[in-house]
């Protein structure tokens, strides 16, 4: 049991004191427990970021509503003829928005992540619709978890990419770099991240911030994540194995001005 000499010294009562060591416990049997631990993340019954740091952050973010989201879209992933015998009702609480409770303001902060496989259009013409569209579902399949449990929301799929809304920019660049990771279609995986404001319609998330974030992941190389300078300033210190490469100017067509825009890699 934590003395109540050494919390005295940290500024706390012995009573935090039991508390830190008691959470710290739980996250270590947790993370000896990888399977379950990562379902649990996924889902949203904890936090990715508490697993890794668990005095410092809250066990958990997501809502109540994002817990049943995130398990019925997990389930439906795993078994797609789910959706059938679930019925209307869970297909509504699928389409409903996610905004963390917050209402009557149609904007909010967010950090826009963009995907697409590279080469797509060439292999869909090589290999024919079908293997097109088992590639697709696989990917989706394998994406899916990541991006849950880093606590963010497929806002929708666009042929073979997908735009991701985040509500912290760290778990964006961590799940980037994890999707880019967890990718065996065989084409490489292009990502483009940016940090800014967004308008919330309905389910949907639009505006020029959207708009640049698209043009980030454009602009990226097969198997590079790229972020514009504002995801950097936004998270600080970067995530422990993280490292964002040397800033360049680009120009991207509808956007004024340039733009400073970085890789991200995996430090080492």
């Amino acid at each position: 049991m934590p003395s109540l000499e050494g919390a005295r010294a940290r500024g706390e009562s012995a009573i935090d004191a039991i508390r830190r060591r008691l959470t710290q416990q739980a996250a270590d049997l947790l993370n000896e427990h990888p399977d379950f631990a990562r379902g649990a993340s996924e889902v949203g019954l904890i936090d990715r970021a508490w697993l890794e740091q668990p005095t410092e952050r809250p066990i958990r973010t997501a809502t109540s509503l994002d817990v049943i989201q995130r398990f019925l879209e997990r389930s439906i992933e795993q078994e797609p003829s789910l959706i059938a015998n679930m019925g209307l009702n869970a297909i509504q609480l699928l389409n409903v928005d996610t905004d963390d409770g917050r209402t009557g303001d149609a904007r909010q902060v967010a950090t826009i992540a963009f995907t697409d496989l590279e080469g797509f259009t060439s292999f869909t013409s090589r290999e024919g619709d079908r293997a097109a569209r088992e590639l697709l579902e696989q990917h989706h399949r394998a994406v899916g978890p990541v991006i849950r449990s880093r606590g963010g929301r497929i806002v929708k799929k666009l042929g073979d990419g997908l735009l991701i809304s985040f509500g912290a920019p760290e778990a964006a660049v961590l799940a980037a770099l994890e999707i880019d990771e967890t990718n065996e279609t065989g084409l490489r995986l292009r990502v483009g991240l940016h940090h800014g404001e967004v308008e919330l319609l309905g389910d949907d998330v639009i505006g020029h911030d959207v708009n640049l974030a698209a043009r980030v992941a454009d602009s990226a190389k097969g198997g590079e994540v790229l972020a514009t300078t504002d995801v950097r300033s936004a998270i600080g210190t970067p995530p422990a194995g993280v490292t964002f490469g040397r800033a360049r100017r680009r120009t991207f067509k509808g956007v004024d001005g340039s733009v400073l825009v970085c890789p991200v890699r995996r430090a080492g």
